[in-house]
């Protein structure tokens, strides 16, 4: 278990949901992940923004929902620039769109809502008191982040000029993932894990791996219909993904798509009892 207290330029920093109930939203997500909630927002401040804990590490949170917003919560992913200003000018200027010009976020930092061309929605993050999730990676938290785009050459050129992004394809469990990657992102953390090289070696990854932060998966209109918009999706590790998906049933979510496998990892989609949906992950190395 390693701490993250920073993430470079380029790189997804931050996962939160805003929920028209975050106390019935943080008792879901405390009974599926044993997340524990902590309000950091100021008394004098509108709404709730509840950091959940895992272990003491922040991993996630759970916001109110905001007047005008969807009536159909989603997971936010959150990119780390150097300034949220310029991200936003370079995000229309790539053409994409700004949803929410940016605004400061107390003392923890400085964001704003950005559009890539199909309109998939993601925050970027100008980081101060709060850097980002502090514990990734295990199970009961963030795992990776995943855009599903019907115009991979529109994306590729929009997250490449917006963060330096590239694409790569991998080969596991007898299926193709492509991944995006950010050069030099391995340097960052093998400081951090110096053994991350040797780990991925050890399971067949392309040296180019250590780079990769987040998925890409070129989607066609069969799978993704017309009425699914381009997005990015959030992915949670866990130690069981049919337990996982079975807890969620009982905690009232709902079980979207059942437990299945692909390529080393059997996941399942899932949502939350308001419809925020997400995905539940088990890496099983061995099947790579």
């Amino acid at each position: 278990m390693i701490e993250r207290d920073e993430y470079p330029p380029g790189v997804p920093c931050w996962v939160d949901t805003s929920q028209p109930d975050p106390d019935a939203a943080a008792s879901f997500y405390g009974g599926l992940f044993g997340w524990e909630f902590e309000d950091r927002m100021p008394d004098d401040a509108p709404g709730r923004y509840l950091i959940a804990q895992l272990h003491g590490h922040d991993v996630a949170a759970v916001g109110s929902q905001q007047d005008g917003a969807p009536p159909t919560p989603v997971w936010n992913m959150y990119v780390s620039v150097d300034s949220a200003d310029d991200a936003a000018a370079s995000a229309t200027g790539g053409g994409g769109s700004v949803i929410t010009e940016p605004f400061d976020v107390v003392d923890a930092g400085r964001m704003a809502v950005l559009a890539d061309r199909e309109g998939a929605a993601f925050c970027v993050w100008e980081a101060r008191g709060h850097r980002g999730a502090q514990l990734v990676n295990e199970p009961g938290t963030w795992n990776f982040s995943e855009l599903n785009s019907r115009d991979p050459d529109a994306a590729k050129d929009y997250y490449g000029a917006l963060f330096g992004w590239e694409t790569e394809t991998v080969e596991g469990g007898g299926m193709a993932f492509t991944f995006w990657r950010l050069r030099g992102y391995g340097d960052f953390l093998a400081s951090l894990d110096p053994e991350i090289r040797k780990r991925q070696s050890e399971i067949g990854a392309p040296e180019s791996f250590v780079d990769a932060v987040a998925w890409f998966q070129p989607m066609s209109s069969d799978q993704l219909p017309d009425d699914v918009p381009a997005h990015w999706s959030i992915t949670f590790a866990v130690d069981d993904a049919d337990g996982a998906a079975e807890k969620v049933a009982a905690l009232g979510g709902k079980v979207i798509v059942p437990p299945f496998d692909a390529g080393p990892t059997r996941v399942a989609v899932v949502s939350d009892p308001a419809g925020a949906a997400f995905t539940v992950s088990r890496y099983y190395p061995d099947a790579v």
